[in-house]
Order: structure tokens, then C-alpha cells, then sequence
């Protein structure tokens, strides 16, 4: 009989022969190999020995020690690479006693383009792949979207495509209403549009002194001209830039470009508040819940927000923290390398940098309150849940589905997932149905083919159920034929040990009076103002809303789909490009070789490949 491998301490004690004194990145594993951990060091050697010893750690680190069973190794030249892997791996792999900032959104920007006479602005999000001048990021794309608006009033620039300008033959609704200056049927020409251009980009550059002296001297020029409705008209634009800067909130004279992160921590949970200021202006903030990796203190929750919030995101001239940092000197280095010019943290103690903290603080402090009452609120819920449907423990993970469609057309499936925290939108997912063989308007036979594949994935993706993947409790829409059904289908995948409900409405089919049918129980209803039944009416709706979106999208796309769609090389833009110039793909489909060369962005070869692909079918 074989000894066991060690574990804690002693395995850990037994890499420290084998290790260098180098830099880089450690992972520890539990016993079946899930990684418990992942650190940086500047010395792999010595950072590995201090675990080694059994006394002196916080109670964190000491269950995560005794859970090792193993480790890895990976080193870098350098401690800055260590600490940009480190940050990646930590987001990739998502271990259980790392801070996780849980967040891979990317933030709206305002892009003014310049691929035309009479540049669009709009709100842009995504690689900046388009011609044209970039700014931001912002918050939200309600942030973006408030400015646009303020730039509207101001500056009279168009939003609308280059497809809408160019087809134009009086002026739209914005015009009447003074948001736009009406270049698509010549209300201004190019000179005087570039010039409300350069206002508009020297507002968003911060600029807004420079601007108001000038409309101010354009206004007093247009009164000794006697040209009083021009005079007027510039009057109401000064107004309007007037109030944009008095509703902005926070405008710091002193800080040109940075982002405020303010952390508040109680009860084991935390708040990191994003404040971005740009060109001297407040555009916008957001607030993160991070997993505070089983008790972390706040230098390493921050340290670790930091790192994995600028991870494919570029930095700001200044970071201005809250509380200071493990590494500060290193992640400055390390965000400077990533953004190719110098990047400053700063822990502010006084002047307007420690007011602009102090207010991401309180807002931290206030929004991570919110959450713990309304967690607290959810936690209620789904013990009401629990009691009412007769299940073990309060759900964790639920799971609601719903189908859309047309008399079986463009039919989608859809899940929705919520557990303590509320709805869980980054675990949504929407099922094309694929079922050839199924009758319009089969609601049985989609349901089947929702959870057959929900279930077979699940059973690849995590066969030991310990990853968090699988749900504790599945609503669906629909009475006892859907639950039987469903049930059927469980059954066969071997899954029958999750509990299953069916929300059906009652007789005159009023909300509030839901039947619940379960396999193998009579029905049962709630109670008219019980809050599990609102909970549960919540879920169902949310579904079904997430269910007519896809179903919509679908049904949009393709309704817009033609033959052009299907010829390899022609994409959106030069799908665009054909339809503008003949019209119609039916015109594209007559259209003869020369014709084709003719359109811009079509080469000899494409327009050789198109016209084959209608002329050479069959």
C-alpha cells in the first residue's frame, strides 16, 4: 500500500529543492487539480518558503494551505511580466481565493468621423477601426448618451448614418427643434460646419473657456451687423453650454485626466467605485463588486481591481486610490508599459484630488449598502422559495427558460439565471432552435430541444457538478403537459435529482392567480400577495422578455438578409456599398461585370465572384 501525497505544508515544502530565485507566477491546486490560487513573486523561491512555514498567516491562507495538494510554476525575466500574467491567469481561470473583479465590459466612447465632408457624431463602442477622432471612455452609455445630447444643443452636429444624410430632401425633426444645423440640404456649408466641429471637439478636449469666448465674440459681431436672429441663435448656445457645465456635477480645475477608485469594505463584502474624469470633465462613474477572495484585506482587493480592470483596458495619466497598494510602483510600471507612456498612482491626502476620493468613497460606502439590503432582501426570497416549493436549501443557482415565435417561425429558446445576488445577465442564453422535424408552433418539441442541449453541454462542461454550472432549481412556462415533458427529457439525461416547476396561469389567465405543477404533485398556488409569487412572476417575465428579444433580433436579421450575404467576400460594408449603388440585390443579380468593377470598393476579383455566383448557379 502506497502512502498518500502529501498535502499543506509538507507539499508545499517539497518544491522549495527544485525552485529558482527568479521571478514569476505560482498556482496552487486542490487534490482533483482545480487551482485554489495564483500569485506573482519577485523570488519564486522565497515567496514558496513563507508557505511552507506553519504559523504566521491569516486565516484565509491558512485553509487555502491546507488544501494544496500541488503547484505550478511559471517564471518571467521580469516582476512586471510576472505581474501582467499573473492578473491574466487570474481572470482566465477564476481561483477561489483570488480577488476577482468580475467585469469584461468595455466602455462607449464618442467618436466624431471623418470620412465625410460633414463629420457624423455618435456613440461608438469597440475597436477603434473607424476614421475619425476618439473620446472618452465613458461610464455608461447613458453618460454618452446625456452628452451627445448636450453636444446636440450646443453644437448642432448630425447624428444620423451617411445612407440618411445622402437621402435627404428637406430638413428632419432635430432641425425644427434646433439640434441640428441641417447640412444635408445646404442650411450650412462645409467651412461653417468644420467650424462647429472644432468647437464641439474643443468642448470634449476641455476647451470650454476657448469656446464660449468665441461664440460670445461671433454673437457680439453678429449684433453690430444687425444680423439679430443669428445673434439670438448663438445667444441660445451659449445658454445651453452654460447649463451643460453647471449639470455636470464634478468639473476639477486641477485634474486634466484620470480615474477616481475608492473601495469601501464591510462584512467580508466590497464596493470599488470608478469615477472617469477627462478634459476636466466628470464623464460618468461605476460601481464593481468584487469577490473579495475569502476574506482579502483592502490593499490586496484593490491591488487586484486595479490589475485586472486596466487588462485590455488603457490607462489613465493618473489612477487616484482610496487606500494604497501591495505593488504600487509596479502596477505604475506595469499599466505604463501597457499604455507606451508614464501612468501615475496616487493615494491623495489633501486638495481637490482627496475631494474627488472622498465622494467615490461615499458613493462606494452608499451603493455597496444598497446591495447588502437588497442581497439580504434576495436571501429572503429564495428561502421563501425553498419552503414553498419543498426543496432542501435555498436555491443557488435558478433557472428559467422560455420559447418565441411566429407559428414556429424564427423560433428561439431562451435562459434566464438568478441566485443570491438577483439576475445573473452573464449567464443568460439563447438556443436557435434547430429541429427540423418539428410542427409550427411546437412548444413541447423546442422545450425538449432547449434542455437536451442545455444538459448534454453541462454534462461535458462539468460532469463533477463543482464548478457552480448547474442549477438548483429549473422554472419553466407552461402547465403539466410541459413539466412532463421536460421531466421525460431530464429523466433520459439522468438528471431527475433537480427540482422542476411549472408556472402556468390560472383559469381566466390573470396574473396573480399562477398554478405551480411539479412531477408527481397535485397543483398548488401562492398566496395573492405572497412576495415569493411576485419573485417568481418577475423571473417568468424577465424570460419571456429575454426570449421576444432574441426572437426579434432573429426575425430582423432576417428580414435584412439577402443572396449577398452567402458570397464569401462580401461583407456588411461592401453589401452596403452594392445595394447603395444598384438599389436592390435583385439589380446586383442582373447587373453585368463592368457594372460591378464599376462599384466603389469592389475589385476585378470580387465583382468576378459575384457575377459568378448568379450567373454560374445550377
Amino acid at each position: 500500500m502506497t502512502d498518500a501525497a502529501p498535502t499543506g505544508h509538507a507539499c508545499i515544502r517539497s518544491y522549495l529543492r527544485t525552485l529558482e530565485t527568479a521571478p514569476g507566477v505560482y498556482r496552487m491546486l486542490d487534490a482533483k487539480g482545480a487551482v485554489l490560487y495564483v500569485g506573482k513573486a519577485r523570488n519564486l523561491k522565497a515567496r514558496v518558503s513563507n508557505y511552507a512555514n506553519p504559523s504566521g498567516h491569516s486565516p484565509r491562507i491558512a485553509r487555502m494551505i491546507r488544501e494544496t495538494a500541488s503547484m505550478m510554476f511559471l517564471t518571467t525575466r521580469t516582476e512586471v511580466e510576472a505581474l501582467l500574467l499573473e492578473q491574466n491567469l487570474i481572470k482566465q481561470l477564476k481561483p477561489r481565493y483570488n480577488v476577482l473583479a468580475r467585469d469584461d465590459k468595455s466602455f462607449p466612447n464618442i467618436l466624431v468621423s471623418k470620412a465625410h465632408a460633414f463629420p457624423q457624431i455618435k456613440k461608438h463602442r469597440g475597436a477603434k477601426s473607424e476614421a475619425g477622432d476618439y473620446y472618452g471612455p465613458f461610464a455608461s452609455a447613458g453618460a454618452v448618451n446625456r452628452t451627445l445630447n448636450q453636444l446636440q444643443k450646443v453644437f448642432l452636429l448630425r447624428n444620423c448614418s451617411d445612407s440618411t444624410f445622402e437621402s435627404r430632401t428637406r430638413p428632419c425633426l432635430l432641425y425644427q427643434i434646433k439640434r441640428c444645423s441641417a447640412p444635408c440640404v445646404g442650411h450650412i456649408d462645409e467651412a461653417g460646419y468644420r467650424g462647429l466641429v472644432r468647437d464641439a471637439e474643443r468642448f470634449l478636449q476641455g476647451k470650454t473657456t476657448k469656446v464660449q469666448a468665441h461664440l460670445a465674440e461671433e454673437m457680439r459681431a453678429a449684433s453690430e451687423a444687425m444680423e439679430f436672429e443669428r445673434a439670438a441663435a448663438l445667444r441660445d448656445r451659449i445658454r445651453a453650454l452654460t447649463h451643460v457645465q453647471g449639470t455636470q456635477g464634478i468639473n476639477p480645475q486641477g485634474v486634466a485626466e484620470a480615474d477616481v477608485i475608492a473601495l469601501h469594505m464591510e462584512s467580508g463584502q466590497a464596493c470599488v467605485q470608478v469615477f472617469f474624469i477627462r478634459a476636466h470633465q466628470n464623464w460618468g462613474n461605476r460601481d464593481y463588486y468584487p469577490r473579495t477572495g475569502s476574506g482579502a484585506g483592502a490593499a490586496e482587493v484593490l491591488q487586484a481591481f486595479v490589475g485586472q480592470f486596466y487588462d485590455g483596458r488603457e490607462a489613465p495619466r493618473q489612477l487616484l486610490l482610496s487606500d494604497d497598494i501591495e505593488d504600487r510602483e509596479l502596477m505604475a510600471e506595469a499599466l505604463a508599459q501597457r499604455a507606451g507612456r508614464k501612468v501615475e498612482i496616487l493615494v491623495p491626502q489633501r486638495g481637490e484630488k482627496k475631494e474627488l476620493v472622498a465622494g467615490a468613497l461615499r458613493n462606494a460606502r452608499e451603493s455597496l449598502a444598497r446591495k447588502m439590503s437588497e442581497t439580504a432582501t434576495q436571501g429572503r426570497l429564495l428561502a421563501g422559495l425553498a419552503e414553498a416549493f419543498g426543496l432542501d436549501a435555498p436555491p443557488q443557482r435558478i433557472e428559467v427558460y422560455d420559447n418565441s415565435h411566429i407559428q414556429g417561425a424564427h423560433a428561439v429558446g431562451a435562459m434566464i439565471v438568478a441566485g443570491p445576488e438577483g439576475l445573473m445577465k452573464s449567464q443568460y442564453r439563447k438556443f436557435n432552435i434547430r429541429g427540423e422535424d418539428l410542427s409550427p408552433g411546437d412548444d413541447f418539441g423546442m422545450m425538449k430541444e432547449v434542455l437536451k442541449r442545455r444538459f448534454a453541454r453541462l454534462q461535458k462542461e462539468d460532469p463533477d457538478r463543482d464548478k457552480g454550472m448547474w442549477p438548483d432549481l429549473i422554472l419553466i412556462d407552461g402547465g403539466a403537459g410541459q413539466v412532463s415533458a421536460v421531466h421525460g427529457i431530464m429523466a433520459e439525461m439522468g438528471v431527475e435529482d433537480i427540482p422542476l416547476v411549472g408556472v402556468a396561469k390560472g383559469i381566466d389567465r390573470d396574473a396573480g392567480k399562477e398554478e405551480f405543477h411539479r412531477t408527481g404533485r397535485p397543483p398548488m398556488a401562492l398566496r395573492h400577495n405572497d412576495p415569493v409569487l411576485y419573485f417568481v412572476q418577475r423571473l417568468r417575465d424577465e424570460a419571456h422578455r429575454f426570449a421576444i428579444g432574441a426572437h426579434r433580433a432573429k426575425r430582423s436579421k432576417a428580414v435584412g438578409a439577402t443572396p449577398l450575404d452567402e458570397i464569401p467576400g462580401v461583407g456588411a460594408t461592401r453589401k452596403r456599398a452594392l445595394l447603395s449603388h444598384f438599389g436592390s440585390a435583385k439589380a446586383v443579380s442582373r447587373a453585368d461585370l463592368d457594372d460591378l468593377k464599376a462599384v466603389d470598393g469592389i475589385s476585378l476579383g470580387l465583382a468576378e465572384k459575384i457575377y459568378a455566383f448568379f450567373h454560374d448557379r445550377g
